[in-house]
C-alpha cells in the first residue's frame, strides 16, 4: 500500500510496505534518477535519512527502507544477524526491481552495506560508508564488553541499583551506576541492534566482521566520518579505508557520530559529488 505524507522538511515522500519472505519492510521514497539506497544505524531508522534526500531528491531515487527488526519494519522473533539483513535486502531490491543501486549506510548500516556488496558485487555501482561498523578497532573489545554488560543486567537489577543511588551518592559511587543506568537506558531503545550486536555469541559476531575481506571489495568507496566522533569509530573507519582497494576516506572536522542529521547538507554534497564523479568516469 503506497500514500503521500509531506515531512516536517515539506518533503513527499511515498511511504510504502511490502511482504517479504523474512517479514514485513516499510520504506520512504521520492524521486527520480539514480538509484540510492539508506540503510540507517544502530539506533535509528530510516527518518535519520529525512534531512540528507531532501537534499537530493531531485536528482536521484532515494529509497529509504527500515532495516527488519526496526522502525515501521516487522519485527519477527528471529535470530538477527548480519546475514539475515543482507538476505532481506536482497529480497528487497530484487522485489523493487532494482538491479543495480548505491547503497549508504551509517554505523550499523554500513556494515550491512559493505557486506552486500561482498556477496552481491554486481549489483553495487558504489557505496558511501558513514562511521561504518563491522571491523574490530583497537580496544574496541573493553567497549563491547561493558555494552554487553549492560544490557544484559536485568530490569529488576537496575531498579534495585537506582534505589541505592542516594546512598551511592554519599560515598562518591554515584557517576559509575548513573553512567550505566543512562546507557542501559539509551541502548534498549533498540531491542534489534541489541540482539544483533550485544546478545549473540561473541565468535559469531567476529565470524561476520568484513576486516579480512575488505581487499575484496572492488567497488568504488566513499568513507565520511567525523573527527569529533570517538576513537573506536574512527579507528573503524581508517581501518575501511586502508584496506579497501578503492576507498576513500573523508575526514568531517566538525563532525561527530550523527552525520547524518547533524550536517545533512554537508552529507548529500559528499554523495552527490561521490556519484556524479562515478557517472563522469562511466561507473553509471
Amino acid at each position: 500500500m503506497t500514500k503521500e505524507s509531506p515531512t516536517r522538511m515539506d518533503l513527499t515522500l511515498r511511504n510504502s510496505r511490502i511482504k517479504l519472505p523474512l517479514g514485513q519492510i516499510f520504506w520512504r521514497e521520492v524521486g527520480q534518477g539514480p538509484v540510492l539506497v539508506f540503510l540507517h544505524g544502530s539506533w535509528s531508522d530510516g527518518s535519520q535519512w529525512l534531512p540528507v534526500i531532501e537534499q537530493l531528491s531531485q536528482n536521484y531515487h532515494c529509497f529509504v527502507p527500515d532495516l527488519l527488526g526496526f522502525g515501521e519494519s516487522e519485527k519477527p522473533k528471529v535470530h538477527y544477524s548480519i546475514e539475515l539483513e543482507v538476505e532481506c535486502l536482497f529480497h528487497y531490491l530484487e522485489a523493487l526491481h532494482l538491479p543495480q543501486v548505491y547503497l549508504i549506510g551509517h554505523s550499523l548500516g554500513g556494515w550491512i552495506a559493505a557486506s552486500y556488496a561482498l556477496k552481491h558485487s554486481e549489483q553495487v555501482w558504489g557505496l558511501i560508508l558513514l562511521a561504518p561498523d563491522g571491523v574490530q578497532a583497537e580496544g574496541q573489545g573493553e567497549s563491547w564488553q561493558w555494552a554487553r554488560w549492560v544490557v544484559a543486567r536485568p530490569p529488576i537489577a537496575y531498579s534495585i541499583v537506582r534505589s541505592l543511588l542516594p546512598l551511592a551518592r554519599l560515598f562518591g559511587w554515584h557517576k559509575g551506576i548513573e553512567q550505566a543506568i543512562k546507557q542501559r537506558q539509551e541502548l534498549i531503545k533498540s531491542p534489534t541492534a541489541c540482539k544483533l550486536l550485544f546478545q549473540r555469541r561473541r565468535t559469531e559476531i567476529q565470524a561476520e566482521l568484513v576486516q579480512e575481506r575488505l581487499h575484496e571489495l572492488r567497488v568504488p568507496i566513499l568513507i565520511l566520518q567525523g573527527k569529533k566522533d570517538n576513537p573506536h569509530a574512527i579507528a573503524s573507519s581508517q581501518t575501511y579505508a586502508h584496506n579497501t582497494p578503492k576507498a576513500h576516506l573523508q575526514l568531517i572536522d566538525q563532525g561527530d557520530s550523527n552525520l547524518p542529521e547533524a550536517l545533512p547538507g554537508l552529507v548529500a554534497r559528499q554523495i552527490d559529488d561521490f556519484v556524479r564523479n562515478l557517472n563522469a568516469k562511466g561507473f553509471y
